[in-house]
């Protein structure tokens, strides 16, 4: 093995606290559309934002529902960017260990923007090489992944994340799958399991 790709939402982070208030204080102006619960939003992670919007606002036609959702990504970097989301246990001393043993990289469903504030908040961008999104590339996870294996020539990567949805992703790549079963979502199949962020350093 030679590098780490890590999922972001649910495996390094959880953010939902915050992202919750800039989306709520998009949607309070809003007429007929109802605010959202910390459990609505964990309820799409590993999503797509395109899927996302389906998910939260399905009364809205399509070109309505991008709006909305590009002013909500738009605040919620803001947010993100002044307060940060909550770190799992470890996050940073466990990062450290492996970057001296691994190259270490981030593919998440997310918008533009969004993993540069994890990175300016809560300093940790001098862990990893590379990052890729769907917001910048309009690709998939999976796709995402295989191009942030082939633009850094890695060849024996794995992926770390929570839900059915990175699984998926890991194996259009073709990559091993670890499970965050600490994270949002339920998998069944894997090829490592951890239980804490920190275990992967034992794991590997």
């Amino acid at each position: 093995m030679d590098s780490i790709i890590f999922d972001l939402d649910g495996t390094l982070w959880d953010s939902s606290k915050t992202v919750l208030t800039a989306w709520n204080e998009i949607l309070r102006k809003k007429d007929g559309i109802n605010e959202l619960t910390v459990e609505d939003l964990q309820g799409t992670m590993g999503l797509q934002m395109h899927e996302i919007g389906k998910k939260l606002f399905p009364s809205l036609d399509d070109q309505a529902r991008e709006q909305l959702l590009q002013e909500c990504g738009d605040l919620e970097n803001v947010y993100l960017e002044n307060s940060g989301g909550i770190l799992y246990d470890s996050v940073e001393e466990t990062l450290e260990a492996l970057s001296e043993k691994y190259k270490l990289y981030i593919v998440s469903n997310c918008q533009e923007g969004y993993i540069e504030t994890f990175y300016k908040y809560h300093q940790l961008e001098k862990y990893f090489l590379d990052f890729e999104n769907p917001g910048r590339t309009g690709l998939s996870k999976g796709e995402n992944i295989k191009l942030v294996i082939e633009r850094n020539s890695l060849s024996n990567p794995v992926y770390v994340g929570d839900t059915e949805g990175d699984l998926k992703a890991a194996r259009y790549a073709g990559i091993p799958f670890v499970y965050a079963t600490y994270g949002f979502g339920k998998v069944e199949d894997y090829d490592f399991a951890i239980t804490s962020f920190a275990e992967l350093k034992q794991l590997f």
